[in-house]
């Protein structure tokens, strides 16, 4: 009895001791991270016309690829000697290439030139392919300005499912100065170069396809010449 007695008596004593050192333990001064988003750019405003001219024809975005040190959610900086860092405390909501691939099937849907656009999970076929490696994307203070530039450059490749035919290699780009250093501004920056990039790529795709839609009908439409003649 006396043996279970001190045993109870114990209990609350260790608890608050436990208490106790987990707060001290556990206690961080440390700021939380900060997670930024994107937005698409808006599609054109106007009568209700697709902002380019429309494409008979279905996409589909590919994963997109990233040049090394930019496969990350970081939101990435570079500075003079060729060192590359990023801001502390802060991410975009996934890796730059989810976030990319995000933004461009969304750009290229707001465009409404083609039946359909399609991410890289989906189960549905489409006509053509769309191939983006992030080649830039962050914040360059290699200037030496108090406050950096943003830039966003892109290769693309459009090409056939059917095949897997290259109709078109084409590279965008998109450049913004943020107006003071603080990062929600390097974000706006982030997201008014991205815009510029995606709005590029959106144009050119629906062209590249266009033409090559184009020269394929002056093919059908053109007749053989005749090979056969009688040998004198």
């Amino acid at each position: 009895m006396r043996i279970a007695l001190v045993a109870m008596r114990a209990v609350p004593l260790l608890c608050t001791i436990l208490t106790g050192g987990c707060s001290g333990l556990f206690h961080s001064t440390a700021h939380p991270e900060q997670t930024y988003y994107l937005r698409a750019p808006a599609a054109a405003a106007g009568n209700g016309a697709p902002a380019t001219a429309a494409v008979a024809a279905s996409l589909r975005v590919g994963h997109p690829l990233a040049a090394p040190g930019l496969d990350s959610p970081h939101i990435m900086l570079v500075q003079a000697d060729h060192r590359m860092n990023f801001y502390a405390g802060s991410r975009w909501p996934g890796p730059v290439a989810d976030v990319l691939e995000a933004l461009a099937v969304e750009t290229l849907r707001a465009s409404g030139a083609w039946t359909s656009v399609e991410d890289s999970a989906s189960p549905f076929p489409s006509d053509y392919l769309l191939q983006i490696a992030v080649r830039r994307f962050e914040a360059d203070y290699t200037a030496g300005g108090a406050v950096p530039e943003v830039h966003v450059t892109l290769d693309c490749i459009v090409g056939t499912r059917a095949g897997r035919d290259v109709v078109a290699t084409f590279v965008v780009s998109g450049a913004a100065l943020a107006t003071a250093n603080r990062l929600s501004d390097v974000v706006s920056a982030f997201e008014q170069a991205t815009g510029a990039a995606l709005g590029a790529v959106s144009q050119q795709a629906a062209q590249a396809v266009r033409a090559a839609a184009e020269r394929a009908a002056q093919n059908e439409d053109r007749p053989t010449p005749s090979i056969s003649r009688q040998s004198q």
